[in-house]
């Protein structure tokens, strides 16, 4: 039975693939900042590096064949995404980078040391078209564009590095969809019939798309469907 980890697993789409992977017969194993420790559930602060060796001792034990890292952050009670250049703040450019950002950087960290040139591990990102800079065609939304494009990168470079240490591994980013979440809620009023998807749907596809992830799609960033979108 593979074994898979969920990262970021309190979310609306981590909630709905811990579910959805169970109920296709996977193992599945958690790691989220709230909760209580076990064998099955990791509770650590991705987005500090201080949780990098605790959680590299719980990889250790699961020995992950999937990982899906599901953190990020678009808005809070007090900012959301900037219309305008002069609307950027460095506390929240800042912020968007910690969250957006960092958490994926630390996990890989945690797990890099436990890969060998035998191991076989896919591992998916969570990121966002918007993070596309050939795709911007609409501008604004910086914080949120920025760390996602600067996620990307971290993909890319990620994609080559593990190419050698783990050459039979896929590493991808990918963008769910637009999705019913506390996320997307504040957003949803534009959003044109049929463009947004239930959390059900969106962990559908996402684990669709991890069975059948291939060598050819190894450092792309991937659309829900998995057919590429340019960085």
């Amino acid at each position: 039975m593979q074994r898979v980890l969920v990262a970021g697993s309190g979310g609306g789409i981590g909630e709905a693939l811990v579910h959805g992977l169970r109920q296709a017969g996977y193992s599945v194993f958690t790691l989220s900042r709230t909760g209580t420790p076990s064998s099955e559930h990791c509770v650590a602060d991705l987005s500090s590096a201080a949780a990098v060796n605790s959680i590299r001792t719980f990889l250790a034990s699961v020995q992950p064949d999937v990982v899906f890292c599901c953190a990020g952050v678009l808005h809070d009670g007090q900012h959301g995404p900037e219309k305008n250049v002069g609307s950027i703040s460095d506390d929240w450019l800042l912020h968007s980078m910690r969250v957006n950002v960092l958490p994926h950087v630390h996990l890989a960290q945690a797990l890099a040391p436990l890969l060998n040139r035998s191991a076989s591990v896919k591992w998916i990102s969570l990121s966002a078209m918007v993070g596309s800079i050939s795709d911007n065609r609409l501008g604004g939304w910086y914080s949120y564009r920025m760390s996602k494009a600067a996620l990307n990168m971290f993909i890319r470079n990620l994609a080559i590095e593990w190419e050698r240490k783990a050459p039979a591994s896929v590493v991808v980013a990918q963008h769910p969809g637009t999705t019913d979440s506390a996320l997307s809620q504040p957003f949803q009023a534009g959003i044109a019939d049929g463009r947004l998807y239930t959390v059900a749907q969106t962990a559908s596809r996402l684990i669709a798309v991890m069975q059948a992830l291939s060598p050819q799609q190894h450092g792309k960033l991937l659309h829900w469907d998995g057919s590429v979108i340019p960085f």
